[in-house]
């Protein structure tokens, strides 16, 4: 018997287009994209299935349309989702994991993500900064490489996506030297990003304390499943916990890695991205090599996945 995970994407993973056909398939995922247009201020379907690609790259709109689109497939699906022992996020989603879990209703993740880009892109305004992705160097070299970096500015590891790919995040002339020092120390690749901000950073503080003050207004109901968070990388079901671990997780880095290592060690054999792109399934086919790996992006993968379901 299949052991599986449903996990949703993160910012990066958006498209021009992305959610067309769901939304134009259901008048249930049609009201999610009011809810949050309405709280942006904009027509964020319009920009979804239209663009421009620069300005769907906006953190205040990536962040919403990327969820909505793990959620339209959800919402599509109904209750041909299937039973899944262990759910995740990366980064932002983690709001679509909290949602399948039952912890948040849709329109209360949907809400809280609108809220969670406006303060991430105030904080990009306030604290400037950038990121870069550091390919084969181990964890500990690159972590104390950004420690020595910091002299120049604020630089920290933001992103375990793998044990070969960490994502370092700070202060520009932090995150250039750090690239400079690890690349003196054997790493493959060292690449500078083109991002909006210092995601996952000290910098991102401001965030963390709005993020803080909104959740405290919301119930977090106890999951239906376990939730593995970011900045934990092992399963959680404490509502209050994973509430905690939320609003940490603007400020604190993505634990993939440890969120993949940990599924394998619990017997995960197949695991379901649901949402645009094939990011974190490409992630997974490195990790968990035995599983079987399906990504649900568009109505037609839903049909064929429908059709065959996780054997």
């Amino acid at each position: 018997m299949n052991k599986v995970s449903i996990v949703f994407p993160g910012q990066a993973s958006q498209y021009v287009g992305m959610g067309r056909d769901l939304y134009n398939s259901d008048s249930e995922v049609r009201k999610l994209y009011e809810i949050a247009s309405d709280a942006i201020g904009e027509n964020i379907a319009a920009l979804s299935f239209n663009g421009p690609a620069e300005k769907l790259k906006e953190t205040r709109f990536t962040q919403p349309a990327i969820l909505l689109h793990s959620l339209a497939v959800l919402t599509v699906m109904k209750d041909k989702v299937p039973g899944a022992d262990l759910t995740a996020g990366h980064s932002l989603g983690e709001y679509g994991a909290l949602a399948l879990a039952g912890v948040l209703e849709p329109e209360e993740a949907v809400r809280a993500v609108v809220k969670r880009s406006s303060l991430m892109e105030d904080a990009c305004r306030r604290n400037q900064g950038t990121m870069a992705a550091i390919m084969g160097l181990d964890e500990d070299t690159i972590t104390e490489c950004c420690r020595i970096a910091s002299d120049k500015g604020v630089v920290v590891p933001a992103n375990f996506n793998s044990a070969i790919q960490i994502v370092i995040s700070g202060a520009v002339a932090g995150v250039k030297e750090a690239c400079r020092l690890c690349k003196e120390k054997g790493a493959r690749r060292a690449v500078m990003l083109e991002v909006g901000g210092a995601f996952h950073s000290p910098l991102m503080e401001p965030a963390r304390d709005g993020m803080r003050e909104y959740l405290a207004k919301l119930e977090f109901k106890n999951p239906g499943l376990d939730i593995i968070p970011n900045v934990t990388g092992y399963a959680e079901n404490d509502p209050e916990k994973l509430k905690a671990h939320l609003i940490e997780q603007i400020t604190e880095p993505v634990r993939w890695h440890q969120t993949m290592q940990y599924k394998k060690n619990h017997g995960i054999n197949a695991m379901i991205e649901v949402g645009p792109g094939k990011v974190l399934s490409g992630l997974a086919k490195r990790e968990l090599k035995e599983a079987k790996i399906y990504n649900i992006d568009t109505l037609e993968d839903i049909e064929k996945f429908e059709a065959v379901g996780v054997e």
